[in-house]
């Protein structure tokens, strides 16, 4: 589409309470700003984002996800404000859509909706029960902006309107470049704002969105708000896709997860951003983080950690996997599976742990098919043991173990006649 967007990210974020700048605080894994940046490229290659406070570490950080978006730094100094933002910005395009870094839940639909009128300017606005505090949108009944008033300056009967300036516009490139050089900082603040250029223009047309999904982010009230919002359009979007959930108002999931296939989620699970589910039955307050599950049932209360694939297998309560890979395996209960690779007809017994971690680097453990390993045992890697073996309860494994063959280390249990009485003092 030919449109270009600016992205207004450079203000200081007081009211988040934090040292961290107010577009980097994360909703369902990810930070706001990343959000509506990905939302952006959907319908735009010609991406500018404003930046002033802390600008260097919010261009870092999302550079990581994206490498063709433009970064200004706003000369704050010389042009403050709303509207200083924009005086940066060079469009490719003939049009300029300009959002704004804290509305994390907008989406490329909303911002197509703006491409459908023709105006110099077409604003957003939203009608909500509590005004107080927004500038008002005075409208005719054909939805043109006659003008904006801040609550300050508006008297008693314009403060009654209930339509509000909901902060988005798209603006005519060539309307840009004539009226921006006009806008003066003559203001008790000192800046140039954006919506000065509404009374500039004699055609402003204003689109009703809904509060919800405009709603800019200004404190953590408001990000537990959009949090919740947000995780009602995911889980909603899977469940119309044909997955289950059970009390879905509890389960977390971050806005990349995959889920392929038919899925059942039980309460209180959590799957955090990298993961993909095919197929796979995930029980009561699991976590999944990273990973990928193929028709497999994990939990309940069980973990798996970053980079695991597991198929065809289940993980029980209390197991905690780690960077392993799992075929056709079962391990029922109370184990720790780190940087293990698992073939298929392997049983991991309770309370099994792969010893991978010396204090200074982390080793492997190869366990290939119809192994059973049972309960307590303890694998000390690197080690790698072959097909067919069974390991006793109780063993510490420390070399390899040959195809076919038994590994026991237990000590032979000695009995101590009447040592109870003797060491109580005591006797029947």
């Amino acid at each position: 589409m030919n449109i270009s967007v600016a992205i207004m990210a450079a203000g200081l974020g007081t009211r988040m309470k934090s040292s961290m700048p107010k577009v980097l605080h994360t909703i369902s894994g990810f930070e706001m700003l990343y959000h509506i940046i990905k939302e952006a490229k959907c319908i735009s290659d010609d991406v500018h984002v404003i930046l002033f406070h802390q600008a260097e570490l919010i261009k870092e950080k999302m550079s990581h996800y994206f490498n063709d978006v433009h970064f200004i730094i706003q000369d704050h100094q010389n042009f403050p404000g709303t509207g200083g933002a924009i005086m940066g910005v060079e469009p490719k395009y003939d049009k300029l859509l300009v959002l704004n870094g804290d509305m994390p839940l907008l989406q490329a639909k909303d911002m197509q909706n703006f491409t459908h009128f023709q105006a110099e300017i077409v604003m957003s606005a939203f009608t909500c029960k509590e005004p107080f505090g927004y500038g008002r949108v005075i409208m005719d009944s054909d939805n043109r902006v006659k003008k904006i008033i801040e609550e300050k300056d508006a008297n008693a009967l314009e403060k009654e309107t209930k339509t509000v300036n909901a902060g988005v516009y798209l603006f005519q490139t060539s309307f840009l470049k004539e009226n921006l050089p006009k806008l003066t900082n003559h203001n008790v603040q000192k800046e140039y704002y954006i919506t000065d250029l509404v009374s500039l223009s004699n055609d402003v047309k204003a689109i009703l969105v809904e509060e919800d999904t405009f709603m800019g982010v200004n404190s953590k009230y408001h990000l537990s708000i959009a949090e919740t919002l947000l995780q009602e359009r995911i889980k909603k979007n899977f469940m119309e896709k044909g997955v289950v959930m059970r009390l879905p108002q509890t389960i977390y999931i971050e806005a990349d997860v995959v889920i392929e296939g038919e899925c059942i989620l039980e309460n209180g699970v959590s799957l955090l951003k990298g993961t993909k589910l095919v197929n796979t039955h995930i029980k009561t307050n699991s976590v999944i983080e990273k990973s990928t599950i193929k028709n497999s049932s994990i939990g309940p209360m069980a973990r798996v950690r970053p980079d695991s694939v597991i198929e065809d297998s289940h993980i029980g309560n209390f197991v905690e996997i780690k960077k392993s890979t799992l075929k056709g395996v079962k391990a029922g209960h109370l184990s720790y599976l780190g940087d293990a690779c698992i073939d298929e007809g392997t049983n991991i017994g309770c309370g099994t742990i792969t010893c991978n971690y010396d204090g200074k680097a982390k080793y492997q453990t190869i366990i290939g098919k119809n192994v059973f390993v049972g309960s307590d045992t303890q694998l000390v890697a690197p080690v790698t043991i072959s097909d067919d073996v069974i390991i006793a309860s109780g063993t510490t494994v420390t070399k390899n173990i040959p195809k076919g063959a038994l590994a026991i280390n237990r000590e032979p249990l000695k009995i101590v006649e009447n040592f109870f009485y003797k060491f109580f003092g005591s006797q029947k």
